[in-house]
């Protein structure tokens, strides 16, 4: 059996590194005869691909497997290939409960997953489920996020790519081939032979049982899927020559948006109907260069936010959901603090001040070339809700150093105006594996700003040095201290505090329970983090908390944290309902309980609540979030969330409330709608967003969107707002030409 095992007693326990990745390279079966991808692995080339060695990842590490799972992986010329054949005892318990593409709502799963450029440190990851439901996604930072901690975020759902396959249920349980074309991989090849890292997983939705090739021990959050611990595969000869994918687009539509009239007296609500053209072009300029090409772009299909409630005096930041910017994103990641600050936010390009503005065209060059990693953005946008025409360049090169998990390199944004304004930044990082499992990061960046009134690196400069030891089992760490000039303002990125110095302590210790427990896992952890005055060294913000997770073999989990928070307020805080903050200095206290149910039932919900001290004043938040899958057609989900916030000693309070609903129909693995309906007492507006969706096969797409916001609270303004404050319509059209 592949793996080896240590085991100490309760409470800890630990498992020795897995030695797949001390093992010589796998070399890959190449098929003898072609592959009917059909669902039914028959065909008799593959009775000459060995099984896979799976083992049990979870909830047992190298437990007794449950059922019998026989995974062979193989390739041709152009494509590479996984059979699966997945036992269960119990067919009718298999949990297939979506047939919505790029969703899963808590089926069982198989799973390959590929460091394509065999970099250790990003991968691909191709999931299949009982319906066939396609998902795919990129994953980058060897999965690492930060352990449990609330920062980062290295999972890129929005990714997607050409690829196909197949499923079938059987009185023994269900099977699944797919068929990954190269061209939609990427890669580098040496004298006609290719390396790169594997991992292949099946997951038992209903047992929360997951198998893994290779044996991971589960050292690390998720650590079935990440690229340093994958087995090496060698692959030879492998054509795939030089594809050129053309996708042109037609839209047309109907637009009505309520607009103050010139004298200011009412609202008029003219109605527009439009029309574009467009189109995408992507070629593989090599094996691992891929460049994309796009003129009048249009993101009209793309799904809408999700609203928020915002109680700190900070900027909201929301997640890129547009295709055009996924692929290898990670190539572009530069974070400076905290979860969302980052020198490159793809959300500044096409969009201002949550208005779209339309983009002319851009290109985009993202791959690997020895042991650079290179990325390229440059796009035009139009003049639009009064700002000027604008052109966003990001130049990116990174290369591995000292070892495989090591990189240093360099990053470059600029935003130039038609006016003469603009803004360039520059920033340099290194991340060096210096242990097993510790890392040294090592950052610095600079902004050049016409409206900046020193151009100095006191001013206009960031640094940041951190160590950290990445494990979920026994003792980890994050020590990390940053400093922010008060006039570092990338013009390309999301930077929510300046004029900083950040000292950040986070530490955690984890064990797995016994195997006769109902836990699986606990990890209580700490964070310190402090945002010092620049100017002075006063301190602005203090947060200090204590969590406590715990895993359950079931699949549900549990959080419990204790949090204190200090802030020096130099001017008063906004909040919603005209409520504000007086400037001041506050130290308060607060309890949090999350829930997490397992994805497999088909009923589920997921539970918090926050309550405690808020400034001077207190908060209570709960927030639910059901779903219920009725059939593998129909999907209904949900979020409520209420804030009530008082402030006694001012005769002052708020009640927020916060509810999405979603549904989710599809009538096949091509044709769904989609339904997003959310309101909230806060913005005082109801918005839908409708998608339907038919895709006739992978780059042909038809979608009818529809779009509708309604004003809750009209008589507060004057004039008094309308009941319609915006609605569109609009049908588009994509079909990709292969060449």
């Amino acid at each position: 059996m592949i793996g080896t095992v240590l085991f100490q007693l309760s409470p800890m326990q630990t498992w020795a590194q897995s030695p797949e990745t001390d093992l010589p390279p796998l070399i890959l079966s190449r098929l003898t005869g072609p592959i009917e991808v059909d669902g039914f692995v028959n065909d008799p080339a593959w009775e000459e691909v060995d099984s896979l060695p799976l083992v049990m990842y979870s909830p047992v590490f190298m437990g007794n497997m449950s059922e019998r799972t026989n995974i062979r992986v193989a390739y041709d010329d152009k494509y590479m290939y996984l059979g699966a054949v997945l036992y269960d005892s119990d067919p009718d318990g298999i949990r297939a409960n979506s047939m919505y593409r790029d969703r899963y709502s808590g089926d069982d799963t198989v799973a390959l997953i590929l460091d394509t450029f065999n970099d250790r440190q990003n991968g691909l990851w191709f999931t299949t489920t009982p319906n066939n439901v396609r998902i795919d996604m990129a994953i980058s930072n060897d999965l690492d996020s930060g352990g449990r901690s609330p920062f980062g975020t290295v999972i890129n759902m929005s990714w997607d790519t050409f690829w196909d396959s197949a499923t079938q249920r059987t009185d023994y349980g269900w099977s699944v081939e797919m068929r990954i074309p190269f061209t939609s991989l990427g890669f580098q090849s040496v004298d006609g032979l290719v390396e790169m890292g594997m991992s292949v997983t099946r997951r038992i939705s209903r047992k929360n049982e997951i198998h893994e090739f290779p044996a991971t021990p589960p050292n690390w959050d998720r650590g079935y899927a990440k690229p340093s611990r994958f087995r090496r595969i060698h692959l030879r000869d492998v054509d795939v020559g030089r594809p050129l994918y053309i996708t042109p687009y037609v839209a047309s539509g109907m637009e009505k948006y309520s607009t103050l009239s010139d004298d200011e007296t009412r609202y008029d609500q003219p109605s527009n109907w439009t029309g574009d053209v467009g189109g995408d072009v992507k070629y593989n300029l090599t094996n691992n260069l891929t460049l994309d090409l796009t003129v009048n772009t249009d993101f009209a299909q793309v799904e809408a936010d999700d609203q928020q409630v915002n109680l700190t005096r900070f900027s909201l930041f929301f997640p890129e959901k547009r295709r055009f910017f996924q692929e290898r994103s990670g190539i572009f990641e530069y974070r400076t603090v905290g979860r969302s600050d980052r020198l490159f936010n793809t959300r500044q390009i096409g969009l201002y001040e949550g208005e779209t503005v339309p983009i002319y065209g851009g290109a985009r060059l993202v791959g690997r070339v020895g042991e650079w990693d290179i990325g390229v953005i440059n796009m035009q946008a139009a003049a639009a809700h009064g700002n000027p025409s604008e052109n966003f360049g990001i130049y990116r090169l990174r290369k591995q150093v000292f070892n495989p998990n090591s990189y240093a390199g360099g990053i470059a944004t600029t935003r130039l105006g038609s006016k003469g304004n603009r803004n360039i930044v520059y920033g340099l990082d290194s991340q060096i594996k210096v242990g097993a499992n510790e890392y040294l990061d090592l950052k610095w960046a600079q902004t050049f700003d016409e409206g900046s009134s020193r151009n100095d690196p006191r001013a206009n400069g960031f640094a940041r040095i951190q160590i950290q030891r990445r494990t979920e089992v026994g003792f980890s760490y994050r020590l990390s201290t940053a400093w922010g000039g008060t006039e570092f303002e990338p013009g390309v990125g999301f930077v929510s505090r300046t004029g900083f110095v950040q000292p950040f302590i986070l530490a955690g210790y984890g064990w797995f329970a016994s195997e006769r427990s109902k836990i699986q896992f606990v990890r209580p952890q700490v964070l310190f983090v402090q945002f010092l005055r620049d100017s002075d060294g006063s301190l602005e913000t203090q947060i200090a908390w204590l969590d406590w997770s715990l895993d359950m073999k079931s699949g549900d989990s549990h959080t419990f944290q204790l949090e204190v928070q200090k802030d020096n307020l130099t001017e008063p805080a906004e909040l919603p309902e005209d409520t504000e903050i007086p400037a001041g200095r506050y130290t308060f206290y607060g309890f949090n309980w999350d829930y997490m149910m397992r994805f497999g039932r088909l009923w589920r919900i997921n539970a918090s609540t926050e309550f405690g001290q808020f400034y001077d004043g207190s908060n209570i938040q709960i927030e639910l979030e059901p779903t219920w899958n009725l059939s593998r057609y129909l999907e209904f989900g949900g979020t409520y969330q209420f804030n009530r916030v008082r402030f006694p000693d001012r005769d002052q309070e708020f009640f927020v409330h916060l509810a999405r609903i979603r549904t989710q129909i599809s009538f096949s693995t091509a044709a769904s709608i989609s339904a997003f309906l959310q309101y909230s007492t806060a913005a005082d507006v109801v918005s839908a967003n409708v998608r339907f969706r038919y895709n006739f096969r992978e780059g042909n797409d038809l979608w009818l969107v529809y779009n509708e916001g309604r004003n809750t609270d009209r008589m507060g303004e004057n004039p008094v707002l309308p009941v319609l404050d915006s609605r569109t319509l609009f049908l588009k059209y994509t079909y990709t030409f292969i060449r």
